[in-house]
């Protein structure tokens, strides 16, 4: 079996490490994501909200599809690379 350089195990170390960073941001949105779209349905059992409430998850929402998409492709990408 070859050996690999040190750089390309470094390099695969910064991946996963940067993998975990990606995971654990896309939990801690989910829970805001939640947490928002429940601040909107009790504003709306209030009364009329205002718009910076009613639009509040859309932030959060956003972010979980950038990290959503990043995490559904990066088996493929793996994949490809390693290929």
């Amino acid at each position: 079996m070859g050996r690999r350089s040190t750089s390309a195990c470094l390099l695969e170390e910064v991946l996963l490490d940067w993998n975990k960073w990606i995971r654990q941001i896309h939990r801690w949105l989910s829970m805001i994501f939640t947490a928002t779209v429940v601040a909107n349905f009790v504003a709306m059992g209030l009364g009329e909200p205002p718009a910076w409430v009613v639009y509040s998850p859309l932030l959060p929402l956003f972010l979980l599809l950038l990290t959503g998409l990043y995490l559904f492709v990066l088996p493929y990408a793996t994949k490809w690379r390693s290929g």
